[in-house]
């Protein structure tokens, strides 16, 4: 019996690690598709939280918040999000990601942005099986440009 309720209570430690092992890989997934995706598409896919999301630009500015009625539509969009680190805040629900991001893009009415480099950090939570982003700050780097974008419309 007592044998039992060692391997009971060690088995409970590590089964959260266990269910819970693919976060950073779901998150990872989802950036990589995620460029895939407004690559092809010219636009981005819904995955801003239901609660919505508090974003930094790249262009500057003030905060804005995304409810998830961003139409911005692309004429050109080649970005490619590389060394991704993915930090897990709450195992299966919240987690952090920090990247970089690189191409060129341009939005429809505006300038070219042909050397776009940013360091981009999204806060992630999960919702209904799936991963959603709830903040973003996108920071551009020293020689690269941010986008022109300054609100959602």
């Amino acid at each position: 019996m007592k044998k039992i309720i060692i391997l009971s209570i060690v088995f409970s430690l590590g089964l959260p690690t266990i269910l819970f092992a693919g976060d950073k890989e779901e998150i990872i997934a989802l950036i990589m598709e995620r460029d895939a995706y407004v690559n092809k598409n010219k636009k981005y896919p819904n995955e801003i939280s239901k609660n919505g999301s508090l974003e930094f630009w790249s262009s500057g500015g003030l905060m804005n918040k995304n409810n998830g009625s961003n139409t911005t539509l692309y004429e050109i969009y080649d970005l490619k999000s590389k060394h991704i680190k993915i930090i897990v805040l709450v195992p299966g629900k919240a987690a952090v990601a920090m990247f970089y991001s690189e191409g060129s893009m341009k939005a429809k009415g505006l300038p070219t942005v042909s050397h776009y480099m940013t360091r981009a950090t999204q806060a992630f939570v999960k919702e209904g099986g799936k991963w959603k982003v709830a903040a973003s700050h996108w920071s551009a780097l020293k020689g690269g440009a941010g986008t022109n974008q300054t609100t959602i419309d």
